[in-house]
């Protein structure tokens, strides 16, 4: 005879309606500690009779629910996650169902398929955590209680592990906190990807990948801020690597960032801050870990092995879907971000400025060119041996030298003549065309530029 399997309530029930049959007793204290009453007590003592321990298997044990899901469509979803979507976040999974697989399922569903199906989630929250140590700790100590068990969890977690809750900011761009962070984010280098969001709403306002944590990258973040949004009041981002790696003997101009983009925020009117403590700005490390999650596993999906290919997934729909996902309503909090400048001016002003002098062949170097001086009519301007000047070399790769607060064309020297007087025809020189240089402005101020640049590295040397 097949033995009657019951699960911990319909035992009880057994028992205790058994003890009540077989050796009689009271029926209200039976009603009393299976907490029914005295009239379901007697269905259950005519049920034993007649069917004995089966009888109190419930009716439903063996019988499909009507809201069950097909067992095709429970392995087609962990086929899916098994294969095409191995190694997401169960989260992230039903996002993905449900808009680019047409498969229409709660998460609640989801989740119980792919765990029976002995899949974890890659990122598991903290309540979980605490539940499979508790798991393994029973199992260690089958012998303790509850409180005993809960004595043994250490509750004590890493500081870098934890998010402390503070208050967001108040309006929307009044902080906008930055970060870049190293993976194998498209194909088998490590590249850097630079974000930033917006305290107050959980917005990304911008995203740029490049081989190296640099100046480019956060300009090409700022851009994206200064078009999109406008001027912020405040960056608050990370002193521990690029910002404050170079000293003042070894800087190179491109990676000077403490220089270049603290002075780019001077002029805008922005306050840069920094700071070394991780949580200081929690906004952009907890963005990190769910950007890293997410769009590793989406760039993969997409074949994106390029660092162009990146970029534009990037900007054009994986930060929209992460706001439309992940951001609060910008229309719900007030915005102090100042108007966006024009283009030129961003342009102009995300430059990287450095310091030069002129050589007795009226030319200055400058990564590994050599530029002269021009006006605007495209005449040849010289100046003295040793006189000091700014190249400005534009966001947009346009060349300018600052002298004298004075602003001119910068032209790269040929190397060889273009063609020779002696053996080639003079070709028809075409009429020289106006040059444009933009008027002079604070910014390019040789003085003030390295004024700020001794005050910032000598703040940070002594500090």
């Amino acid at each position: 005879m097949k033995e009657v399997l019951l699960n911990m309530k319909e035992q009880q029930k057994y028992e205790v309606i058994k003890e009540l049959v077989d050796h009689g007793g009271n029926k209200k204290r039976a009603a009393l500690k299976l907490g029914i009453t005295v009239r379901q007590v007697n269905r259950l003592i005519q049920r034993y009779k007649e069917k004995g321990k089966a009888g109190f298997v419930h009716g439903n044990k063996t019988r499909k629910p009507v809201n069950s899901l097909p067992e095709e469509l429970n392995n087609k979803i962990v086929d899916l996650y098994g294969h095409k979507y191995q190694g997401w976040n169960f989260r992230h999974f039903h996002e993905w169902l449900n808009k680019e697989e047409s498969i229409r399922v709660s998460y609640t569903s989801v989740y119980a398929i792919l765990t029976r199906a002995g899949y974890n989630s890659p990122h598991i929250r903290k309540e979980t955590r605490k539940r499979c140590a508790k798991e393994k700790a029973r199992q260690a100590h089958p012998d303790l209680n509850s409180e005993e068990l809960e004595a043994t969890v250490d509750h004590v977690m890493a500081l870098e592990d934890s998010h402390p809750t503070r208050p967001r900011k108040s309006y929307f761009g009044e902080q906008i906190q930055m970060d870049a962070s190293e993976e194998y984010w498209f194909g088998n280098t490590k590249t850097h990807l630079h974000l930033s969001i917006d305290d107050a709403t959980g917005t990304l306002t911008g995203g740029w990948f490049d081989q190296q944590e640099t100046l480019n990258g956060y300009y090409h973040v700022l851009e994206q801020i200064l078009k999109n949004y406008g001027i912020p009041f405040e960056i608050l981002t990370d002193n521990r690597t690029v910002f404050y790696f170079e000293t003042h003997k070894t800087r190179e101009e491109h990676r000077d960032v403490l220089t270049q983009f603290g002075y780019a925020c001077k002029v805008l009117g922005i306050t840069l801050n920094t700071t070394s403590v991780s949580q200081a700005k929690g906004r952009i490390e907890r963005a990190n870990g769910t950007v890293q999650r997410r769009l590793v596993n989406e760039l993969a999906l997409a074949g994106i092995t390029t660092m162009d290919a990146a970029n534009e997934y990037l900007i054009n729909v994986f930060i929209p879907r992460f706001n439309e996902r992940f951001a609060l309503d910008e229309g719900k909090s007030k915005s102090v971000f100042e108007k966006s400048p024009t283009d030129e001016k961003i342009n102009l002003t995300l430059a990287v400025l450095a310091d030069r002098i002129f050589n007795n062949g009226c030319t200055i170097s400058y990564k590994a060119k050599t530029l002269q001086a021009y006006d605007e009519n495209g005449g040849l301007v010289c100046f003295r041996k040793k006189t000091k000047c700014l190249v400005i070399n534009a966001f947009d790769g346009q060349m300018f030298i600052s002298v004298d607060d004075k602003v001119y064309a910068a032209k790269e020297v040929d190397k060889h003549e273009i063609y020779s007087a002696n053996f080639d025809t003079k070709p028809k020189v075409p009429k020289k065309k106006r040059i444009y240089i933009p008027p002079m402005s604070h910014p390019w101020k040789h003085a003030s530029f390295v004024h700020y640049q001794e005050r910032a590295h000598k703040y940070h040397e002594y500090a």
